[in-house]
């Protein structure tokens, strides 16, 4: 019975995922700890290799259309990797299952799920204000950033924050996205978001695995309800009700992460 919840969680978190580009760290994570009762610890860095085979299938669906910006998507890589490997050695250093960690870990994702439920709230607000698609001699503008610094700035935030928590390349990422590279349209914009999760979480959980943070047979039902999921998350992801379903999510989230800050 437990083997059949785990599916259905891959497989709904997947289609979210797809529909929206949140939901990877943002969902799992917090139904991991509360629902599962998974260590913190264990939970993110199981989670991390989940987000990054499910992403995974949806960057492969989705740079086959040509969808995905990779020219925006190495420029928050070149801020997010070194700031995972960075956090990963602090990990490390201070030891994944040691209390102070899994206090630090869970507070921080209270921060980052309402962090996360306000640009996913934010998002459905201003949800008309990406352009329906890139104006014909605009595409070397779309995808360059309002400064160049900027992608490497909060690159480097969210690689940080998805090595501890394993939650930000979603919402926030697509927040950001949305406001350093304002001419790209929506769907370009969730899928550059889920493109340059897949190196992130790549890194990120190949760290948590080497010190011990991933239980595989968990990943491994995760992943079989996912990646149908996603497929077909992406597939109706212009034919439904998106604001409505971000409004959703966002409260879902903000009482996750509240209930993870008095964890």
């Amino acid at each position: 019975m437990h083997d059949i919840t785990f599916i259905f969680a891959g497989f709904f978190v997947g289609a979210v995922v797809g529909l929206t580009g949140v939901g990877g760290g943002s969902l799992m994570t917090p139904i991991l700890i509360f629902f599962f009762g998974v260590k913190p610890y264990m939970a993110v860095g199981t989670d991390l290799l989940f987000a990054a085979f499910t992403k995974m299938g949806g960057t492969l669906k989705m740079a086959r259309s040509g969808q995905v910006e990779w020219r925006v998507v190495l420029h928050l890589s070149a801020g997010s990797i070194p700031a995972a490997l960075l956090t990963l050695w602090f990990l490390k250093t201070l030891g994944p299952a040691s209390v102070a960690v899994q206090h630090m870990m869970t507070t921080t994702l209270g921060a980052a799920l309402l962090l996360t439920a306000a640009a996913t709230l934010y998002k459905a607000v201003r949800g008309k204000s990406t352009p329906s698609r890139i104006l014909t001699g605009q595409e070397m503008q779309a995808t360059t950033p309002r400064h160049w610094s900027l992608p490497l700035l909060f690159g480097a935030l969210i690689g940080s924050l998805v090595s501890l928590t394993s939650v930000g390349a979603g919402a926030i990422g697509v927040t950001v996205l949305m406001l350093l590279y304002p001419l790209l349209p929506l769907p370009r914009i969730v899928a550059a978001d889920i493109a340059y999760a897949v190196p992130l979480t790549l890194v990120a959980g190949a760290g948590h695995a080497s010190l011990g943070s991933v239980d595989w047979p968990m990943l491994a039902l995760l992943l079989a309800g996912s990646l149908p999921g996603i497929w077909l998350g992406t597939h109706f992801m212009s034919r439904v009700p998106e604001r409505v379903i971000r409004s959703l999510l966002s409260l879902l989230l903000a009482y996750a992460g509240t209930k993870l800050i008095a964890f």
